[in-house]
């Protein structure tokens, strides 16, 4: 069995993957991750560890079924979670679309859902329910929104002190995780 002791970010980068100077950079929903790469690299004791960084990098023109996505289960068999962002900008890609359904479904991997366009928990959730403005944006993902109870879901604004209380919760840890099912701080 593999050391699972990784954070695998999902977010959505638009298909096909356009080269340019800016990349992936320019996407929106991956600047998100960008920022957990720099909260990382400006405090070595924030608790993200990129499961991205523990393979080789793969060109965007690779092939998807000899070498995408291989990588992609690769680096979530050893992770310990998936930090999910999840905005207006996502849509349901390929890409997007592997990773929930393999993490969920074959990894078991509890799910940290982050919504970069709430900034407050109130925005997420009212008595202990979740707004109906935050499950319409599941929708833009059916294979989380029809698998997510298979598996522990934190759902959580774009705040880094709960980003980190999250990251470092071993209820959404994959060898210590809670009871399957939606939670919110």
């Amino acid at each position: 069995m593999s050391y699972r002791n990784g954070n695998y970010s999902a977010f959505y980068v638009k298909e096909p993957f356009k080269e340019s100077n800016l990349g992936a950079n320019q996407a929106k929903d991956f600047c998100y991750y960008n920022l957990l790469r720099a909260w990382k690299a400006k405090d070595s004791e924030f608790p993200f560890n990129d499961s991205h960084d523990k393979t080789y990098d793969v060109r965007d023109g690779s092939d998807w079924e000899k070498t995408l996505k291989p990588r992609l289960h690769q680096r979530l068999n050893n992770s310990k979670n998936i930090i999910l962002f999840l905005s207006e900008n996502t849509a349901n890609s390929r890409a997007l679309r592997e990773e929930i359904e393999y993490g969920i479904n074959n990894c078991e991997l509890p799910i940290i859902v982050v919504y970069p366009d709430y900034e407050e928990k109130e925005d997420i959730a009212k008595d202990g329910n979740i707004k109906e403005k935050i499950k319409k944006l599941w929708d833009k993902l059916p294979v989380f929104r029809d698998n997510m109870e298979n598996v522990p879901t934190l759902h959580i604004p774009f705040k880094k002190n709960l980003i980190k209380k999250a990251l470092e919760d071993s209820d959404f840890m994959v060898q210590t995780k809670t009871d399957n099912g939606t939670y919110i701080y």
